[in-house]
């Protein structure tokens, strides 16, 4: 049997407040669309995502891990069901252990969206937009039973829960309840009473939508009172003090507004909520209000150390910021800003954007802070304590919607990724020492349109299609080609003619080269217009560009597009495959199509980058595959018209191809990819809905005539196929298989011995296959399947590394109109 290993895995967060979560071992686990990642931020080696827990039938929107149970983690999602994850000590993954399944009439009916877990116990609550707060108990084996359920009244969705055991009083507990009202409520178990959860205060204060709340204690002491934070989209934060006393606690201090404590203008009601648990006095009153965010604010963590206690907030200006009580006053203060700069807000995501900070995370430590953007990467500060500042360290980045196409360099350096989330990425191994890992080294190209496809044309440049009707062909700028050059040991070639690097207009769609400027440089009437303002899009200087670490989020988005050379028209509907030939002169192109007036392939020559015409004629609908040979004499195509067509190339222009041979009944069911065999021109399979895998070859010595020579039969529809490209053995060739299921296979062709086929490997990836690509050597071989997958299957991820060869796997899913990409890079 094969060995099977993963090398890199990136995936997009999820936006929500309470879709992720940071345990004491050091794993941090997000949404990543209907999966969960797993991530360490502080490993050394800067691996990235190392595991991705598939389960969920919909967009996960909370993520929380048990302090009191070791490796447990609880996960909720769209799909109404919630999940309990345990780590196995041996191999060290997560593995689904319990479903709490919504066809249970007991448990929830709507979207889960939230879920918090009480500090000292394995009591947790969830709560959902069906309007109920469920309350569950993990017993010794950690499954789940319910044991209250809580009907909000009045009406709303929660949106933040916050569970916490009340000092004093043993058994005891307090959970907060806020969503999208404007008010806070409060609910107290107090065994010596009931068991349930029983209302007993409501905070009003807040005037927006609430989106984060949480406990901590103010200090070590074992009587000490709690501290609650609310962040709500009227851009403040709450502070309320849970006190146990019948005297209510000292007033909180007035101060200058400049320090950030009180809103100005507002009359700061103080009015306190009594309550008893265990025959003790409580009282729950507000503590102060923190300002000091210019947008929505969708979350506040507390941390506890050694200094006294922190608050890190996340909010959509694109800023974190961490609060701490002034010693001398109490008054709360913001120590530290990080994230975007004021001057950058508003512009676009092409000039720097993020859209806002959906959460912040501490790590256990306290020395390190990771906060999730809108583009789903990554960003990651480290506490230098001689420096006495925070420091931006490694991210991690994914597409935030399906991959359409993938597509290696033509000498297997370095891979691209194109997405309908609108982005083209561009990963690469980063090299230092012993160490290797592989990270997003540039974002060639952000667009307005969904991505469909793409296709390398040589070491420095690439075409993209998009749902815009027409191909944009890009080159690699002198920024990138130095970047991979410092940091992966990629070598390119005519480095000094190349512009230094590009940017994206205002509200425009075609990347254009610019020139860097020296560090002391001043440059005027930047934004060509003749006005004394300079457009900071327009500028870059080169010291920014010279990096000695992976590139950070703002860099990738900003210092790394790559400027567009040409576009290429032509066709009347969205753009659905792309193929260049190996000698990277031809691409043909395909669109999506009802008719045969637009079920046409064109040629466009590289040189000119004119159309060859007239334009390829065979399908009646859209082509979903074009593959060109190794040796570019034959361009294969298949089709939702369920037939294949190849091309042949004409012997004396090079350009042009004519119609050597088609099958309009190749398959019973749409031809969804194709695939040549290694080094040959002779032999190919096609795989369709119908379940068959089909390999078509000539007889020997025979110079047309395809005939169907093998078929392999699989359970579901197959949707990706690919060669390896080589031969192994005296004429045995590797074909994976990948089907609608995510269940993946590799099969051997023995072409000389009557084409017989044998299964080598059987595994279950994660997800849904969306492309598969082959890499072996300096050879690279690329397929996609552009139409999307519904459907979804659990199952645990692995893949095929073939003895000192490797493959890539992009794969994704799509819900309704929502998509969200899982890539995989295996070598």
């Amino acid at each position: 049997m094969l060995q099977i290993n993963a090398d890199y895995l990136a995936a997009g967060g999820n936006r929500h407040p309470s879709a992720a979560d940071w345990d004491i071992t050091g794993d941090v686990a997000f949404g990543a669309d209907r999966n969960i990642a797993l991530w360490r931020p502080q490993d050394p080696d800067s691996q990235g995502v190392f595991q991705i827990l598939c389960g969920h039938q919909d967009v996960v929107n909370a993520v929380k891990f048990v302090p009191r149970a070791p490796h447990v983690l609880l996960s909720g999602s769209v799909d109404k069901n919630l999940i309990i994850w345990k780590k196995d000590e041996r191999s060290g993954h997560y593995t689904n252990i319990q479903q709490l399944h919504h066809q249970d009439s007991d448990n929830h009916q709507s979207s889960i969206n939230c879920i918090t877990v009480a500090s000292d116990s394995t009591i947790f609550a969830s709560g959902a937009a069906d309007g109920t707060v469920k309350i569950w108990s993990l017993d010794e084996k950690y499954e789940a039973f319910l044991q209250q359920t809580i009907v909000v009244t009045p009406r709303f969705f929660p949106l933040a829960l916050a569970l916490s055991p009340l000092a004093g009083a043993p058994n005891s507990y307090v959970l907060a309840v806020a969503g999208t009202k404007d008010i806070i409520q409060i609910y107290v178990r107090d065994p010596a009473v009931s068991t349930d959860f029983r209302l007993q205060a409501t905070l009003a204060g807040h005037e927006g939508w609430i989106r984060s709340l949480e406990f901590t204690t103010e200090s070590n002491d074992p009587d000490s009172d709690l501290l609650l934070s609310s962040a709500s989209q009227d851009k403040y934060i709450r502070l309320w003090r849970i006190h146990q006393g019948k005297e209510l606690p000292a007033a909180a201090p007035s101060a200058d507004p400049s320090f950030g404590a009180f809103l100005p203008g507002k009359s700061l009601s103080n009015k306190a909520h009594r309550f008893k648990a265990q025959g003790l006095d409580f009282s729950a009153t507000f503590e102060a209000l923190l300002l000091g965010h210019d947008d929505w604010i969708y979350s506040a963590r507390w941390r506890s150390g050694p200094s006294g206690i922190q608050l890190l907030s996340a909010s959509a200006d694109n800023s974190l910021a961490i609060w701490v009580p002034d010693p001398a006053t109490g008054v709360w203060v913001t120590t530290t800003r990080l994230g975007e700069i004021s001057a950058e807000k508003g512009s676009t995501t092409a000039t720097g954007s993020t859209g806002g900070f959906w959460t912040g995370l501490w790590a256990p430590s306290g020395k390190t802070v990771i906060s999730l953007g809108r583009t789903g990467s990554w960003r990651l500060w480290n506490y230098d304590a001689q420096q006495e500042r925070w420091l931006q360290g490694i991210g991690i980045s994914g597409h935030t919607q399906s991959i359409t196409g993938i597509a290696w360099s033509k000498g297997g350096d370095y891979l691209l990724s194109t997405s309908s989330d609108q982005t083209t990425r561009l990963h690469a191994k980063w090299k230092r020492g012993s160490k290797e890992s592989w990270h997003e080294m540039a974002r060639p190209q952000i667009h307005g349109y969904d991505l469909n496809c793409i296709d390398s044309l040589g070491e420095s440049q690439f075409v993209s299609g998009a749902d815009e009707k027409l191909l944009r062909v890009f080159s690699e700028p002198k920024a990138v080609a130095n970047l991979l050059s410092k940091l992966c040991g990629i070598k390119g070639s005519g480095i000094e003619e190349m512009p230094d690097a590009a940017n994206m207009p205002v509200l425009g769609l075609s990347n254009k080269a610019i020139d860097a400027v020296e560090d002391g440089e001043e440059v005027l009437n930047g934004n060509g217009q003749g006005r004394d303002a300079v457009d900071p899009a327009s500028i870059v200087h080169k010291s920014t560009l010279d990096l000695e670490q992976p590139p950070s989020e703002e860099h990738l988005s900003r210092h790394t597009l790559w400027p567009e050379i040409e576009k290429l028209y032509g066709h009347g509907y969205e753009i659905s495959t792309l193929a260049a030939s190996h000698d990277g002169s031809v691409i043909a192109t395909a669109c999506k199509a009802s008719s045969i007036d637009h079920a046409v392939i064109r040629l466009f020559e590289t040189k000119g980058w004119l159309e060859v015409k007239p334009p390829l004629t065979a399908h009646s609908l859209t082509v979903t595959k074009l593959r060109f040979s190794a040796d570019d004499q034959y361009l294969l195509s298949v089709g939702r018209d369920r037939q294949w067509a190849v091309f042949r190339r004409d012997s004396d222009n090079k350009l042009t191809y004519t119609l050597s041979e088609s099958d309009p009944k190749g398959h019973s069911r749409m031809i969804l990819d194709s695939a040549w065999a290694p080094d040959s021109s002779d032999v190919f399979a096609t795989a369709g809905r119908d379940k068959k895998v089909r390999v078509w070859a000539k007889d020997e010595g025979a110079t047309t005539g395809f005939t169907c020579r093998s078929t392999i039969s699989e359970t579901h529809p197959v949707t990706a196929i690919d060669f390896l490209g080589k031969m192994l053995g005296d004429g045995v060739a590797y074909l994976a298989v990948g089907l609608e299921t995510g269940f993946l296979a590799v099969h051997s062709v023995d072409i000389k011995k009557g084409f017989a086929t044998q299964m080598l490997a059987v595994k279950y990836p994660r997800q849904d296959f969306l492309s598969l690509i082959f890499k072996v050597d300096s050879l690279t071989f690329s397929q996609h399947i552009l139409k999307s997958i519904e459907s979804y299957y659990t199952a645990g991820l692995e893949t095929c590394s073939i003895t000192e060869r490797g493959w890539g796997i992009g794969h994704g899913t799509r819900n309704r109109e929502r998509r969200q990409l899982i890539a995989g890079l295996f070598l």
